[in-house]
C-alpha cells in the first residue's frame, strides 16, 4: 500500500514547503489542497503552478489526489471547520455554477500536476432546499463536471461524510450506479465510515472498483475528530487487508488537518505507525 499525506495539515506553510516537508519525512505521495492557502484555483498563477510542479519533480512524490472538497478561498477568510458551500447541490443557481466552474478548474490543475483524480463532496442540505431537490441538483452538476473530467482523463471521487447530503456508503453507491460515467467514484474516508458504524469490508466491497483515493486518520469513541493513526480505535490492519482483497492499487492518504500546529510531528508519527503494520 502506497502512503500519501495531505497538505491540508500544512496550512501554516506554502504548498511548495508542504511538498518538500512531506517528501523529507518519507511518504510516497502527496495530496494537494485545492483551496486557500495552497492551490485555490482562482488565485493560482502560472509561476506558482510551475514552482509547484518543479517541487514535485524534485521530491519524487506522486500526486495522490487534488482535494477540492472545501472552498474557503471563496469567502476570503479562515474558518475552524472546513466549508463545503457553495456546493454542487446548492439551491442558488449562481452559487452552484460557481462550484461547477471551480471544480473544472481543479480538474485542469490535476491534469497539469499529474493527479489521476480530484475529490469533492456533495455539500449539505441547506435552507431553501430539501434532500430530493438537492440530489437532483447534484446530479445535474455532476453531469457537467464529469463530461469535462472525462475529456481531461481525470476521475472525480466523492467523499461522503456524516451530516452531508451524501453521508453513507450506500448513498454514494446508489449515486454512482445512477450516473453512467466510469469517471465517478469514491474518495473513501475510513474515519467518516467508522463514525457512522460501517463495516470496512462491506464498504470496500460495495464501492470497489470505484475507489479512487482513500483517506485515513484515527478516531476515538466515534467522534468525528481526526487523530494520528495509533491514537484511536481504528483497525488499520483490517482496512488494509480489505483493500488488498479487492485489488485497490491507489494511495492511502493520511489526512490530519487537525494538526496545523505540529504537522511534521503528526506526519512522522503516522508514517511510523502505519509502516509498522506488516510492512505497509
Amino acid at each position: 500500500m502506497k502512503l500519501a499525506f495531505s497538505t491540508n495539515a500544512f496550512v501554516q506553510f506554502s504548498v511548495v514547503e508542504a511538498v518538500e516537508k512531506i517528501a523529507a519525512i518519507g511518504y510516497d505521495g502527496v495530496e494537494i489542497l485545492a483551496d486557500a492557502p495552497h492551490l485555490y484555483p482562482p488565485a493560482v498563477s502560472d509561476a506558482g503552478l510551475k514552482n509547484l510542479a518543479a517541487a514535485l519533480e524534485r521530491s519524487g512524490l506522486e500526486v495522490a489526489n487534488l482535494n477540492a472538497n472545501t472552498a474557503m478561498g471563496y469567502y476570503g477568510r479562515t474558518f475552524w471547520e472546513p466549508l463545503f458551500e457553495p456546493s454542487l447541490a446548492n439551491p442558488d443557481h449562481a452559487a452552484r455554477q460557481w462550484r461547477v466552474d471551480y471544480t473544472k478548474q481543479c480538474i485542469d490543475l490535476a491534469k497539469v500536476l499529474g493527479s489521476r483524480n480530484i475529490s469533492i463532496t456533495s455539500g449539505r442540505v441547506v435552507p431553501g432546499s430539501d434532500p430530493e431537490t438537492a440530489l437532483r441538483m447534484l446530479r445535474e452538476s455532476l453531469d457537467a463536471v464529469l463530461e469535462y473530467a472525462e475529456k481531461a482523463a481525470v476521475r472525480v471521487g466523492i467523499e461522503y461524510e456524516p451530516g452531508l447530503l451524501v453521508e453513507r456508503y450506500e448513498e454514494l453507491q446508489a449515486l454512482i450506479a445512477g450516473i453512467s460515467s466510469p469517471g465517478l467514484g469514491a474518495n473513501l474516508d475510513f474515519g467518516h465510515s467508522h463514525v457512522l458504524g460501517e463495516d470496512p469490508e462491506s464498504v470496500v466491497a460495495g464501492l470497489s472498483p470505484r475507489i479512487f483515493n482513500v483517506h485515513i486518520e484515527d478516531i476515538h469513541c466515534r467522534k468525528h475528530y481526526h487523530l494520528i493513526p495509533g491514537l484511536g480505535e481504528m483497525d488499520f490492519k483490517g482496512i488494509f487487508d480489505a483493500l488488498e482483497r479487492h485489488a485497490y492499487d491507489g494511495f492511502a492518504t493520511v489526512e490530519l488537518y487537525t494538526y496545523p500546529h505540529e504537522p511534521e510531528a503528526a506526519a512522522r508519527s503516522a508514517l511510523a505507525y502505519l509502516r509498522g503494520l506488516h510492512g505497509v
